[in-house]
């Protein structure tokens, strides 16, 4: 005889194909928990590294930052010690210029002008006085102009103080003058300047007399040409 089931197998079948569904479903989301476990975890190690590198990068910013200041420092007192040295070497270089300045004075200034005050303020000199008139200003400003050591000269004012009671009679004109003093290099330099420019005008001086040249280096002198020479005695008779 044939065996007929009349057990409810359909609804054990399908209970059974539910229990693997839900044990599918329960395994997906536990594998999908764990994926997000190991991202979560992944990502939190990968902040605390970004983390730590930038708290490091930090630490060497902020050593930077000390440096840069020790740098700026160290530049400024570079500065002020070059600063510090130019002076030194200003002064070393200048230290003959008020010499040479005081012997340009003296040098330069005319008969009939007298300087009252002289005030120097870095290359500038200011030079005030009396004079007897308005050529001896004149005169004076030539000679500083040709001054190795006292440079272009301005002349702010000129005035005449004649009709005033305390002014000098003899020197009734008041002067002031703004001078451009040189540098010791450049008073130098106009100094070997001035040098040369006398040795050219000496040898344009010798060039201008060739025939002299030219009986020096013959060795001897030409007689003037209107002297004459003796004659030979005469003979009174032959000897025989």
């Amino acid at each position: 005889m044939a065996n007929i089931n009349l057990l409810p197998w359909r609804a054990e079948r399908r209970k059974l194909r539910e229990r693997e569904f839900y044990m599918m479903l329960a395994v997906a989301a536990a594998g999908a928990i764990l994926a997000f476990l190991a991202a979560m975890s992944w990502m939190s190690h990968l902040i605390s590294s970004q983390e730590a590198d930038n708290a490091y990068l930090q630490q060497e910013i902020t050593a930077l930052d000390k440096k840069i200041e020790e740098i700026k420092e160290l530049d400024k007192r570079r500065s002020q010690l070059l600063t510090r040295k130019e002076i030194i070497e200003q002064l070393q270089s200048n230290r003959s210029q008020m010499v040479h300045l005081f012997d340009e004075m003296v040098k330069t200034i005319p008969d009939g002008a007298r300087l009252s005050t002289m005030k120097q303020a870095g290359d500038t000199l200011t030079l005030e006085g009396t004079a007897e008139s308005n050529s001896r200003v004149a005169s004076y400003m030539r000679n500083i102009d040709n001054s190795p050591w006292m440079g272009r000269t301005d002349l702010s004012k000129i005035e005449n103080k004649a009709g005033v009671k305390e002014a000098d009679k003899k020197m009734p004109y008041q002067f002031s003058l703004e001078v451009k003093l040189h540098k010791p290099d450049e008073a130098k330099k106009a100094e070997a300047t001035k040098d040369d420019q006398k040795g050219d005008q000496t040898d344009a001086a010798k060039a201008q007399s060739p025939k002299a040249a030219g009986d020096e280096s013959a060795g001897g002198v030409k007689a003037p040409a209107d002297t004459k020479m003796p004659a030979a005695p005469a003979t009174t008779g032959e000897k025989k």
